[in-house]
C-alpha cells in the first residue's frame, strides 16, 4: 500500500513540474501599492495556498463554534438530568 502511495505522490510531483515548466511565461499582477511579474506557475500556485488557508480558516471557526454549542448542550443535559432525579426522588402526594 505504502508503495502505491508513493508512486501516487511521484506522478503527483511529475505533472506538477511539468505543469510549472509549460507555464513558466511571466504575468504582470497589479495590486493596490504596485504591481509584480511572477511566473503563472508560481501565481497559481499562490492562489491556490491563499484559498487552501482561507477555507481551513472557516472550518476552523466552524468547528470551534460546533465544541462551543456541545459544551453548552452538555451542561443544559446534566441540569436536566439532575433536575429530573431530583423530581423522580420526590415522595407522591396523594390526590384522594
Amino acid at each position: 500500500m505504502r508503495f502505491i502511495q508513493y508512486i501516487f505522490i511521484f506522478i503527483l510531483l511529475l505533472v506538477a513540474l511539468t505543469f510549472a515548466l509549460l507555464n513558466a511565461n511571466p504575468v504582470e499582477i497589479n495590486y493596490y501599492v504596485g504591481t509584480a511579474k511572477l511566473p503563472l506557475s508560481l501565481l497559481l500556485v499562490i492562489t491556490f495556498a491563499i484559498g487552501c488557508v482561507i477555507g481551513l480558516l472557516i472550518t476552523v471557526s466552524w468547528y470551534w463554534r460546533a465544541r462551543w454549542d456541545a459544551r453548552k448542550l452538555a451542561k443544559k443535559l446534566a441540569l436536566s438530568e439532575k433536575e429530573l432525579a431530583n423530581l423522580r426522588s420526590m415522595p407522591l402526594k396523594d390526590l384522594s
